[in-house]
Formats: C-alpha cells, structure tokens, sequence
C-alpha cells in the first residue's frame, strides 16, 4: 500500500508528500523509507478496521510521532494539512466555526487600534504612543490565532504573552520609552522582535526542531504576500469611497485617516495571517516561488553594481540614506536566501540555480563589506549614534549570516556537504535577528538618551 492507492484522496496524497519531504529534512533516506514502510503498514491496518483513509493516516501519523519528535514537529507544524475543507451542503451558506474566530479576532485588533483614540492620543499625536505600540496592539490576535488553531496553550502562548508584557511595559516606561529619532528605531524593530516571538506559537512547542522554524519562515512570506495582496485590495476600495462621497459634496478624508485605514490596515494583519496559516487562496506557495524569480535579478543588479564600482573607483557614500538603503538590500537578500532554501529538496543534486545564489551571496558578502567601510568611515568621523549602531550591528549579523551560508552553499555546490546543514545554520540566525532587534528597540532608548 501507498500514497498512491486509488482509495487515497489527493488531499491524503499531498499529506504522504509533505511528510516525506518534513521527514528527509532530519533523517537520511534509509530512515526516511524505513519509517514510511511502518506508516504505510499502520493505515493499511486500520482502513482495513473501518477507518476512513484520511483518518487511518492521522491515526498512524501520531502513533509513529509517540516515538519520533520529528514526526512530532510535523504534526504540530501542519496546521490543516490532512483533508481538503468539507463541502457545504446545498443550500447553506453560513461560515464555519474558524471562520468566524478569525473575523471575531480581526474585529478585536480593529477595536485595540481605537482604544487610545479615546484617550486623546490619534495617529499624529506628539507622544509618538502609536510608533511605539501600533505592533504591541494587533500582534497579540495573531498569536491567539495561531495558538486557537493549533489548540495549545500553557507554555508557548505564557511565553509569548510574558514577551508581549515586558515589551509594552519597557517601551512606555522611563528610561526605556523612546522619544524624538530614538522612536524610528522602536518603530522599525520592535515588531521583528515580536514577530519572531510569534514562532513559539506557530511551532506549537516544537521551536527547536528545524523543521518548525523553516514552516514558521514559509508562513511568514505568505503572510506578507496575503498581507499585500489585500492592502492593494483596500487602497482601491478606499479610493472608490472617496470618490463616490466627494460626488455628494463630502469630504471624508479625515475620516479614512483615522478610523478606516487604521481598523482595517489592523483587520488585514488578522485575516492575513488567517490565510497564510491555512494555505488558501492563490498566494500559497508564492513567496518560494517569488524568490526563485527575483534571485536572478537580484543577483545581475549586484554583479553591475559591484562592476562599476570596481571599474570607476569610487566607494560608497556614507549618506544615512544610503547605508539603510543597503541593509534593506542586504535583508532582502537574505530573505531570498530563506525562501530559496524552503522551497529546495534537501536531498536533491545542485542545478544551475544553486549556483546562482552561490554568486548571489558572494556578491552580497562583497556589498555588506563596502556598507561596513562606509559605516566605520561615518563613525569615525561623526562619533557614535544609535543610529550608526544599529546600522553595524546589524551589517555584522548579516555578514556572518551571509559569509557562513555561503561557505556551507559552496560545499554543497562542489559536492563536500549536505543542503540540510545550511538550512539548519539559517533557522539557527533567526533568535540572533529577533535579540538584536529587541535590543535595539528596548535597551537603545535607554543607552543613547
């Protein structure tokens, strides 16, 4: 018996897929088959005691999980996986039980948005409430979103919570509450801090295992993909609002700013992350594929750039602008690195794209070196700023990020190692990403007061 039998569904087969694939991540081919030949058995046996297919596999499923913490990872990883949704019966219409949670928690981070409204404080206030609480006030619904899915509790969600607490207290608390630049900085890494803490939830209690962290980096680029897709959604509804009042001789802008954008920019974060969650729609799969598109372009702008700069001699500017505009470039590269890594059979042989992004992160090592010079020149020449800081600290995370995953790319490339050791080093940075933007966003305020 296999996946492929004729009673199995092409749901159930996806399942067999997809744990195979989960499975070859932590364990060699030999174990790999070893261990599908016992699951194989197990459904074999229980549809023949009655059970549905779909149930036998789930069945079976945590049955080998009892004695396997990577089947383990993969049942708390896979949120859904198991059946396609059920057909609603002819002539009824109503939405499901998940369904109307999600929509009740996309209300509930609409309302937080407000709720400081009431006390004098709007979007354009001087106390910059919102710069440094827009994340502590929606990102708390996905984490009940994500912990209602997966029907956990206890550890995960306390730790998370108690993360969510500290930060709300430290940012609005002297010494630690930013004020004038310091606020960009909480602004801006706050919620990747908080972002990253979000995994605990999502991994289910499985953070440690690879595997979970690499399904938490797919959920993340759905996320924002679904999160894009419906921002544009909205701006066009905003703008067909707009005109249609204007024609009736009202001005409703001050309106949009601040109850509809808001609430909904608010609800979109929810529902998005509902559906990246669920792998529906058509966005599903897009962030793998979308950096197997924009890596080859990526890497013809970095082989131009570093050209010209080796044919014309000049370095880069120390300008402010244009050093954040490399980290973006730099950050994005390695964000193209993660999901080019997600989207790749650990098992299979190197193709002409592995070679690809070998230059990519070449190339990007050769751009993070000439920021780092233009970083040392400005500090050496303006002193230090938390600004300056921030842009080193986080240049240098990227170096040994970028440098390492090039180094064990190569290997692989050249034949001397295995892909699965440059997965596990790129889940192994995300704790570094998320502690140093903590502390950017809670000690820095503190330190450069």
């Amino acid at each position: 018996m296999n996946a492929q039998d004729p009673k199995f569904s092409p749901s159930l087969e996806s399942a067999f897929r997809r744990w195979r694939e989960h499975a070859l991540r932590e364990g060699s081919p030999a174990e790999v088959a070893a261990r599908e030949n016992r699951l194989h058995s197990a459904v074999h046996a229980l549809t023949n005691a009655g059970l549905a297919p779909a149930e036998a596999f789930l069945v079976a499923l945590r049955r080998l999980g009892a004695d396997d913490a990577g089947t383990r990872g993969f049942v708390r990883s896979q949120p859904g996986l198991l059946w396609e949704p059920e057909a609603v019966p002819a002539g009824r219409s109503f939405p499901g039980r998940e369904t109307l949670a999600a929509l009740g928690l996309a209300a509930g981070a609409a309302a937080a948005i407000q709720v400081p409204h009431f006390f004098g404080l709007t979007f354009g206030s001087a106390e910059y409430f919102y710069a440094r609480n827009l994340s502590l006030l929606v990102l708390p619904f996905l984490a009940v979103l994500l912990a209602w899915r997966r029907e956990i509790g206890g550890g995960p969600l306390a730790a998370v919570a108690v993360v969510f607490a500290a930060a709300a207290l430290l940012v609005n608390t002297p010494p630690f509450r930013p004020s004038d630049a310091l606020v960009t900085l909480t602004a801006t890494h706050l919620p990747i801090a908080l972002w990253l803490a979000l995994g605990l939830v999502h991994a289910g209690g499985a953070w440690r295992e690879t595997a979970a962290r690499m399904e938490f980096v797919r959920f993340s680029g759905e996320f924002f993909i679904h999160g894009v897709l419906i921002a544009l959604g909205g701006g066009v509804l905003i703008a067909c609002v707009t005109m249609i009042f204007r024609a009736i001789g009202l001005d409703i802008r001050e309106f949009i700013g601040s109850w509809l954008a808001p609430c909904g920019l608010a609800a979109a974060a929810v529902v998005a992350a509902w559906l990246a969650d669920g792998r529906r729609g058509l966005a599903s799969g897009m962030a793998p594929l979308l950096a197997r598109i924009f890596t080859p372009l990526f890497t013809a702008v970095l082989v131009t750039f570093l050209a010209t700069v080796a044919l014309t001699g000049r370095g880069v500017t120390a300008d402010r602008e244009v050093l954040i505009g490399f980290d973006v470039l730099l950050a994005v590269v390695a964000g193209l690195l993660l999901y080019a890594v997600a989207s790749r059979d650990p098992h299979a042989p190197p193709v002409f794209f592995d070679q690809l992004l070998l230059l990519l992160l070449g190339c990007a090592l050769l751009a993070d070196l000439l920021a780092l010079r233009a970083i040392a020149s400005r500090i050496s020449d303006f002193g230090f700023s938390p600004n300056r800081v921030a842009a080193l600290g986080e240049n240098l995370i990227l170096l040994v990020n970028l440098g390492w995953s090039a180094v064990l790319h190569g290997r692989f490339v050249l034949g001397r190692g295995g892909f699965g050791a440059l997965e596990r080093w790129q889940t192994r940075c995300l704790p570094v990403y998320a502690g140093w933007a903590a502390l950017v966003a809670i000690i820095f305020p503190a330190v450069f007061r």
